[in-house]
């Protein structure tokens, strides 16, 4: 099924705007609030199956997708079109956080962003090859969870200290325990099979303040997917992704001793929830040296993530500098203590 959202002023095609939180005419310039837009202004065509064709509504194309598309655009007339069918039952998202940045704003972000590389090529920090930027949602589950962890070990501190013409080592002995409740509130893992997962976690974090009840218009005008991994597939991924934090927390409770033995514990974390939703992302490609780059932006934060390319010349430039500063110090350091400069 396909979704056309239909100005309610001159019947032009609407699309979701970043910086209004809209749905916005291109053509007359009317916007709409979402949760005010007229169930009669939207126009749906019910496709014959599951097939990845469906026929635009608007210039009578074939607009075909790949089956993980939930929202496109026909290559045509370019209408942002939504298939509602891939969004329903099990599919539905139960969040989104829409768009904040717009597509212009991206681009300008993103040449900033290409200046500051310390150690990029000249040509690359141009930013003039910009081959396509793309607004997607990405499907993620954020999760709720509770962690157990229960510790026993035998800590010992020593002591040494001078009494008269003897030195003493004084040694203690403890009984460590430890049982501890950790709650997590919205652990994020991205669900699709297409994204890198090292990028996405690296867009993190999103600000869970701008989270929406799902609604198709904030699909409109970009592209969206729907989940490869349901929620009981991504469970481990994300207790690995906490397994750091916990440890991190556990041993910050356990400090002050001079060694640890015996040291056994046990980690139970519980799923309390999970939740099945869309992150804004813009996808950039850049082309440079006959190479096509990828970068992604976090479409509420602006944050940039990717590997740039590396000018060899410039990266042993800053390496010889560093060598060069690093002889310095030491010299500087020989000279205060009485050596000889150089």
């Amino acid at each position: 099924m396909l979704i056309h959202y239909k100005c309610t002023s001159c019947g032009a095609d609407m699309e979701f705007d970043s910086e209004s939180g809209t749905l916005a005419c291109g053509s007359c310039g009317n916007q709409q609030n979402i949760e005010e837009f007229p169930d009669e202004n939207i126009l749906n065509e019910f496709a014959e199956d599951e097939a990845k064709e469906y026929e635009c509504e608007n210039c009578g194309a074939v607009v075909i997708t790949d089956q993980d598309t939930t929202a496109t655009s026909c290559s045509f007339c370019g209408s942002a079109v939504v298939l509602a069918d891939r969004l329903s039952g099990k599919l539905a998202p139960g969040k989104v956080i829409p768009f904040t940045i717009s597509k212009d704003e991206a681009r300008r972000a993103f040449k900033k962003w290409c200046k500051n590389g310390r150690l990029t090529p000249a040509g690359f920090m141009t930013a003039d090859r910009i081959k396509n930027i793309t607004g997607m949602y990405i499907p993620f589950w954020i999760y709720d969870l509770n962690t157990r962890v229960k510790v026993e070990a035998r800590g010992k501190k020593v002591r040494t200290y001078t009494r008269g013409d003897y030195i003493y080592t004084e040694t203690k002995h403890y009984d460590v325990y430890r049982d501890i409740d950790l709650y997590h509130t919205r652990i994020p893992a991205d669900a699709s099979a297409k994204m890198n997962d090292e990028i996405m976690d690296k867009l993190e974090p999103y600000h869970y303040q701008d989270l929406k009840e799902f609604k198709t218009p904030y699909l409109a005008g970009y592209l969206a997917e729907k989940y490869n991994y349901d929620e009981k597939e991504l469970y481990p991924r994300v207790e690995t992704k906490i397994s750091p934090f916990v440890r991190s927390y556990v041993n910050s409770t356990i400090s002050g001793y001079s060694s640890l033995e015996g040291r056994n514990e046990q980690i139970q974390n519980k799923k309390l929830n999970s939740t099945y939703v869309l992150f804004p992302v813009w996808m950039v490609y850049y082309d440079f040296e006959r190479q096509e780059h990828t970068f992604a932006m976090n479409g509420q934060t602006g944050k940039i993530v990717g590997k740039p390319p590396v000018s060899k010349q410039k990266a042993a430039i800053w390496i010889g500098g560093i060598a060069a500063s690093s002889f310095v110090v030491m010299k500087l350091a020989a000279f205060l203590i009485g050596g000889v400069l150089w």
